[in-house]
């Protein structure tokens, strides 16, 4: 017997209308004019958007539709949260979180140029001096999260954004996870093929740390 055919993915935009053209935080009384889509999931969309001073910002908007089980709920608490409490000159900064009837916004600073992924299928490779230089942003990175009890547990190129001066900075934390204890270990399976830590995988029962993200930084190198 012929199993059933997978379901066909969908993004975003089949399903759910994009934000307004003119993005209002009422509580705050603050207006955010939309301008291009940056990047979409299946779940959120990104957008630049501009402020009532010019301001240049990213926001990132998920559908309410999309949350309607307590476990989407209890993932996107947890990402403003971690986020938020996130302050580095190598991690995209978080701005604000608000709503409206049909969005969750989440206000973030804008990395002009991109990400590392994108940057990679243009140049084909990074010399030697540039991959020095990035590394060393994103091993702080790195270091001031696991510092403050954070596991980025998603590190790859294309979650690392570029700014005007092609600093890194370390994006998405929709994965990440809070250690609240000494010797705590996480036991999700999650992470993206090809920079998931052996651990992740194959040795649940175990758990995994901080190290997951030192792996990736591995792969990615």
């Amino acid at each position: 017997m012929k199993s059933p055919p997978r379901p066909k993915s969908t993004k975003l935009s089949e399903t759910c209308p994009p934000p307004p053209e003119t993005i209002h935080d009422k509580k705050r009384g603050k207006s955010y004019e939309r301008h291009g889509l940056l990047g979409e999931g299946g779940f959120a969309r990104v957008y630049e958007v501009e402020d009532e001073r010019g301001y240049r910002l990213a926001i990132k908007t998920i559908s309410k539709s999309a949350l309607q089980s307590k476990k989407n709920r209890t993932k996107l608490y947890a990402e403003i949260k971690l986020h938020k409490a996130l302050s580095h000159p190598n991690i995209v900064g978080f701005e604000e979180c608000f709503e409206d009837d049909e969005n969750v916004y989440m206000l973030m600073e804008l990395c002009k140029s991109g990400n590392m992924m994108d940057l990679l299928r243009s140049r084909k490779r990074y010399t030697a001096p540039e991959t020095r230089f990035f590394l060393v942003q994103l091993i702080g990175a790195c270091q001031y999260m696991h510092e403050h009890s954070v596991i980025h547990r998603d590190l790859k190129l294309g979650n690392l954004f570029l700014d005007e001066f092609m600093n890194v900075k370390v994006g998405d934390f929709g994965l990440a996870a809070l250690i609240e204890r000494e010797g705590e270990r996480k036991k999700t399976i999650c992470g993206t093929p090809n920079y998931i830590a052996p651990e992740v995988l194959f040795d649940t029962s175990n758990g995994h740390s901080f190290e997951v993200d030192v792996w990736s930084i591995g792969v990615i190198m």
